[in-house]
């Protein structure tokens, strides 16, 4: 049951995106730089208005597929392009091959800080689901990220 409404979950996210997405695809290293100029904004303007900030969806923090999260140490989501998803516990989200990716983006970021992260998720242009990569870093209590699709 949690997988399908996970799965649900996913979908609706993505679908609800297509319209602000562009046929061109963002790079690893596009997505790297989306995330440490995130880190940069809330290094100025502190962690929760640089989170205001993503959370109006005015194009600061997303350029073409690329969009910036944030997640606290919980697993809850505090900055998505979507509005559906923030203040959602993610936890316990699995992938489609039953990854727990969100509950291992956060071990990664408590013991090495920062990383590239493998999971599969759906492809908003294509509708299916594909492998994507996510780069966070942690910042404070908080983790950004930014992903790729392969």
């Amino acid at each position: 049951m949690f997988k399908k409404v996970a799965t649900a979950i996913c979908a609706l996210s993505f679908f609800w995106c297509m319209p602000v997405l562009s046929a061109e695809h963002g790079t690893a290293s596009e997505a790297k730089v989306m995330v440490q100029k995130t880190i940069e904004a809330m290094k100025k303007s502190g962690v929760q208005a640089t989170i205001a900030e993503i959370n109006k969806r005015d194009g600061q923090y997303s350029d073409k597929d690329l969009y910036v999260v944030v997640y606290d140490f919980n697993g809850k989501n505090l900055a998505h392009l979507n509005p559906r998803m923030v203040g959602k516990d993610m936890i316990e989200l699995k992938d489609e091959d039953g990854k727990f990716f969100i509950k291992e983006r956060l071990e990664m970021a408590k013991k090495k800080g920062s990383g590239w992260q493998d999971y599969k998720f759906l492809n908003p242009l294509t509708k299916q689901i594909e492998p994507k990569s996510m780069y966070i870093e942690k910042y404070e209590d908080v983790i950004v990220g930014c992903g790729i699709y392969k």
